[in-house]
């Protein structure tokens, strides 16, 4: 027999009380619930926010969906700020399992979008091209230059690093790719195989497969299975 479903109007204040600081059994005694029923409702809560986890995860799903599905089901339920806020003071409460420090102009990190955009190419019939979008971050800063070609061919990617260096105003020490198939010819965790024309740059190209040292150099681990 499935479980009887929370009134929405008792989650709520459970949420408004727990976020207060309030004890389960407190929360228990003002609401005149048991204290099963609360410690129902957060294992309920927690593995929603973990649901909600996983699908922003997937491509295209935004909170805005999320939402949408939330209010269908529960027409009483949260307003879209309100959900969105109680969803990202939940998910600030996750453990950073990897954080990473970045010093200023050290690392730019390059890639290209994994979806294109539609770029129309005749007005009077609405025809349209994909276009590849190319992202540089840069890791201190999170300063962004973006930009949109017809490929990602080699003339391409360079002529975009050319115009991100020239947006950004310098050069970093380091560039990042994220395994781009014009940047890295063979992806390998240990020894990934870089195009020729990419270290003739100034700086150094460091694919992210590459280990970091705290010192900020590249290593690898002494076993190099073959890729």
């Amino acid at each position: 027999m499935p479980a009887e479903r929370t009134p929405m109007r008792q989650v709520r204040e459970v949420l408004r009380l727990k976020t207060a600081g309030v004890s389960g059994n407190q929360i228990a005694r003002r609401l005149g619930v048991a204290p099963s029923s609360v410690r129902l409702t957060f294992q309920q809560l927690a593995a929603a926010g973990l649901r909600m986890h996983r699908e922003l995860k997937r491509k295209h799903v935004t909170l805005a969906i999320l939402w949408d599905e939330y209010i269908e089901q529960h027409p009483d339920g949260y307003r879209y700020s309100r959900f969105c806020e109680l969803y990202r003071g939940w998910a600030g409460g996750l453990s950073v399992t990897m954080r990473q420090t970045h010093a200023g102009g050290d690392k730019l990190f390059v890639d290209y979008a994994g979806d294109t955009v539609p770029v129309i190419v005749d007005r009077l019939t609405g025809e349209t091209r994909p276009a590849q979008v190319f992202v540089a971050v840069m890791g201190a800063s999170n300063f962004t230059y973006a930009e949109a070609s017809w490929t990602q061919a080699l003339g391409d990617w360079i002529g975009a690093h050319m115009r991100a260096f020239a947006a950004i105003g310098g050069v970093p020490r380091l560039l990042v790719p994220d395994n781009a198939k014009v940047a890295i010819i063979k992806a390998c965790l240990y020894e990934p195989q870089v195009n020729r024309t990419t270290p003739r740059w100034r700086p150094i190209t460091t694919p992210r497969s590459c280990r970091h040292d705290r010192a900020g150099h590249a290593t690898r681990r002494r076993s190099r299975p073959r890729c």
